[in-house]
């Protein structure tokens, strides 16, 4: 069965092809970085004009890499939500489309379960069950995945999500958009001894997540100082601040590994990327004891953004685990504000 998929959730586009025989065939992205950054960040109505732009192309490129023809596709998943709804409403248009066009079933994916599958897509993919830490955006939770739409939600965010820290103390620190990467390489030529920041919910008896303290700590930090930051002032708040933020991931991680006994841990999402989170679980997974250890497994370095191979893939996993969910109903139908406990319960 070979599967499309649609992703437009924000600011990028990605249309891949996956079949369930031969796995990945083919994907296409473009990335919209360039254009938003000018702003500080995504501004919605600039981001769906983009992807009506990309769309099309990216549909093209992607069939022409698996030399796949159109009436060769066997069902189409499109991001339904959450996202912003005019991005959706771009991918969903081109989706129903195209299903009616083909003649082909669609089925909607809620975005979080494509980041939520997207380490499977790996060389050597995890096996069921894992604990999944989900860092994607303005989402941070920890979650048990038992097998494809079986997920019990462990904890979460109660304010802002370890994405959103990151991009806020960027802009605190006057780093271009988007802030994530950037203030994770200045943090490299940080001294960690300069700032101690608190680590919000580190010793909370649960598995929830709280950072817009963090941030607030680190606007705190940057106002001490009576003239402009340094660049080295600069690297010294932001060691501080990686350093409190992967301190909680991985103390979060390490208690729900504990407090399930499983032995396999998932990092899904655009944090998952970050090169300090995976030096820390990567050795708090190799702990002294060997009753701590766990086994870590990380999306490819292009699946840990936004991307259509997450949302084929999620699609073909769907549709083989619940072949009733496709349908022929061409109406558009998107989620900007699909709830998780939904996913959950799915």
């Amino acid at each position: 069965m070979i599967v499309l998929g649609i992703e437009s959730s924000c600011d990028e586009t990605g249309i891949a092809l996956f079949d369930t025989e031969r796995g990945l065939l083919s994907h296409a992205l473009h990335s919209q970085i360039a254009m938003h950054q000018e702003y500080g960040g995504v501004v919605p109505e600039l981001a769906s004009r983009d992807h009506v732009r990309r769309a099309i192309p990216l549909l093209t490129e992607a069939l022409e890499k698996a030399q796949i023809a159109k009436h060769q596709i066997d069902a189409i998943a499109y991001t339904q939500g959450p996202g912003l709804a005019g991005a959706l409403l771009v991918g969903a248009s081109v989706a129903c489309g195209l299903g009616m066009a083909l003649d082909k079933p669609l089925i909607g994916i809620h975005h979080l379960e494509g980041h939520l599958l997207s380490p499977l897509l790996a060389s050597e993919p995890p096996s069921f069950p894992f604990i999944a830490l989900l860092v994607s955006g303005g989402h941070t939770q920890l979650m048990r995945v038992d097998a494809v739409g079986q997920y019990e939600l462990l904890g979460e965010t109660l304010d802002d999500a370890a994405g959103e820290a990151f991009d806020k103390s960027a802009k605190l620190l006057g780093l271009a958009y988007p802030g994530g990467p950037a203030i994770s390489q200045l943090a490299s030529l940080g001294d960690p001894d300069v700032h101690q920041f608190p680590r919000p919910m580190l010793h909370s008896k649960d598995l929830n997540f709280s950072f817009s303290g963090l941030k607030t700590a680190v606007l705190t930090a940057v106002r001490k100082y009576p003239n402009a930051l340094s660049e080295q002032d600069k690297a010294n708040v932001a060691r501080g601040f990686v350093d409190a933020i992967i301190d909680v991931l991985v103390a979060k991680c390490q208690t729900a590994m504990k407090q399930t006994g499983l032995k396999r841990l998932v990092i899904a999402g655009g944090v998952g990327a970050n090169r300090q989170l995976r030096a820390s679980l990567n050795a708090a997974a190799n702990a002294a004891n060997p009753k701590k250890r766990f086994e870590v497994f990380y999306p490819e370095l292009e699946f840990c953004t936004d991307n259509g191979a997450m949302i084929a893939f999620a699609g073909a996993m769907r549709l083989l685990a619940y072949p009733e969910q496709a349908d022929k109903n061409y109406s558009f139908n998107v989620r900007p504000r699909w709830p998780l406990h939904e996913l959950v319960q799915a």
